[in-house]
């Protein structure tokens, strides 16, 4: 039976959960997810519980923050003036926007306050901080 390794690429089936219970995503109702292990397309963890897994094989795991999404981290929330914002932009608290940074990245932003004349915006992924529970069946190496 076929082993996972680093380089292969992978078909699995998974359904992630927090410490209590919730569910946050799943692959069943779609197609299953395909990547390359040790290209970096997942996170550490998830990667790390793939590898070794033969074809078939069902397992849960746990990965902890480090290997998740990381901390969240104090220097990824910052406030900007409405003004700063394209004309007819009026966000809402909970709303994601894509805003490019001074070097010409695009990253992914939260509103998490919002006042007549500020937005404060958060940066982190929404899985930042969390421990994150997997179950993962590796359904094929292609």
């Amino acid at each position: 039976m076929a082993q996972a390794k680093q380089g292969d690429t992978v078909q699995i089936h998974y359904t992630g959960r927090f410490d209590d219970g919730t569910v946050f995503d799943t692959s069943r109702s779609r197609h299953p997810l395909q990547f390359t292990l040790g290209k970096g397309q997942v996170i550490a963890g998830f990667e790390q519980a793939i590898v070794g897994m033969n074809t078939g094989e069902s397992k849960t795991t746990r990965i902890p923050v480090e290997l998740a999404y990381g901390h969240r981290r104090d220097d990824m929330i910052t406030t900007i003036n409405r003004d700063q914002l394209p004309a007819g932009l009026d966000p809402k608290i909970g709303q994601r926007l894509e805003m490019t940074q001074a070097d010409d990245q695009n990253i992914l932003v939260t509103v998490t306050e919002a006042t007549d004349s500020t937005l404060k915006l958060d940066a982190n992924h929404p899985l930042a901080g969390k421990a994150l529970t997997f179950d993962i069946e590796l359904l094929g190496i292609v």
